[in-house]
């Protein structure tokens, strides 16, 4: 198993499987994960959990995934300010991943074209892990 560090991921994904299948993959790797079903908490997850990097879906009740980047971004605190953030949703159309990019996610998977070795590969790579 690679050495991950131990590094926090939240994942925020309001889709049981799918949260349930990356949760797992993830642990396997070795992260700590922390989930969130929805904006509200994933925003008092964020601040409460100080994860390594954030995985974010768009469509999710209460604040969706744009509104969430947004707050995050320009959060007080300059470590949650920083966080990583990778979209990972259905919606793959041009203008979401430029509304994201705008926004400050510093990457956009769109679900079905990732797999969960993917999709850690992605964290892999954001957080400098081999």
């Amino acid at each position: 198993m690679p050495d991950t560090g131990n590094k926090k991921v939240l994942l925020v994904e309001d889709e049981q499987m799918l949260r349930e299948i990356c949760s797992m993959k993830l642990t396997k790797e070795g992260f700590n994960v922390v989930v969130a079903l929805d904006g509200e908490e994933a925003l008092k997850k964020v601040e409460e959990e100080m994860p390594d990097i954030v995985l974010l879906d768009i469509i999710l009740p209460n604040i969706d995934g744009f509104g969430v980047l947004e707050k995050i971004r320009a959060h007080t605190n300059e470590r949650v300010a920083k966080v990583p953030v990778i979209m990972l949703t259905n919606l793959g159309q041009d203008e979401d991943v430029a509304k994201a990019r705008t926004l400050g996610a510093n990457d956009y998977l769109v679900k079905a074209y990732f797999n969960p070795d993917e999709i850690s590969s992605k964290v892999k790579a954001l957080l400098h892990i081999d």
